[in-house]
């Protein structure tokens, strides 16, 4: 199991990733409603909170991990933070093709410390597609990641990776919820009302 000394990036894993109608167990509505959300996940992120941040984990070209695309290619991975108030409640992770890469190169390196979801919502060159669920055990890498940002992790993480088409060609934004999100997401109802 990773420690967190060890952990460096990419931190994104092998898993297995579910479409939502084959989930073995059920989850807490207001989970589950922004594992599901339509919209921009950053958007929604911002409303919660007075300061919205992005704080950059890595980027760089990779191979693929298995399952991660129909096969294994060089793609280009960025690796975020996504911090409410200070923070982290989202750890965000792009996979870009690297075809894809070399004809939007200007707006992906870019971004910075600028969310992908303001990119991505904000102009039709992109589609969203699918979403599929993951659950990250409790030994996961992910799960050592929050260990080391001083967040309990006292029950697996749970996300969702989605497809935005451009053109014939696609990117994978995964977004996990970091226990910090989680407990908010669940407990605080009246903050976080999301219309449906």
């Amino acid at each position: 199991m990773p420690t967190s000394n060890t952990l460096r990036f990419p931190y994104g894993e092998e898993i297995n990733w579910l479409s939502p109608i084959n989930i073995p167990e059920t989850l807490p509505s207001r989970l589950n409603t922004w594992l599901m959300a339509p919209d921009s996940l950053t958007q929604r992120l911002k409303e919660q909170c007075q300061h919205f941040e992005v704080k950059v984990l890595g980027e760089g070209m990779h191979t693929s991990c298995v399952g991660e695309l129909p096969q294994q290619q060089t793609v280009w991975v960025r690796e975020v933070l996504l911090c409410l108030d200070g923070e982290p409640w989202v750890f965000a992770r792009t996979l870009i093709p690297q075809q894809l890469m070399s004809k939007k190169q200007a707006d992906f390196l870019g971004l910075g410390s600028k969310p992908l979801g303001e990119l991505l919502f904000t102009t039709n060159e992109f589609i969203p597609g699918k979403i599929e669920i993951a659950k990250f055990s409790l030994s996961s890498k992910l799960a050592e990641l929050a260990k080391s940002l001083h967040q309990e992790v006292n029950e697996p993480l749970w996300g969702r990776r989605r497809y935005f088409h451009f053109n014939s060609e696609q990117l994978i934004v995964s977004e996990v919820f970091l226990p910090t999100a989680k407990k908010n997401i669940i407990n605080s109802p009246q903050k976080l009302a999301v219309s449906s």
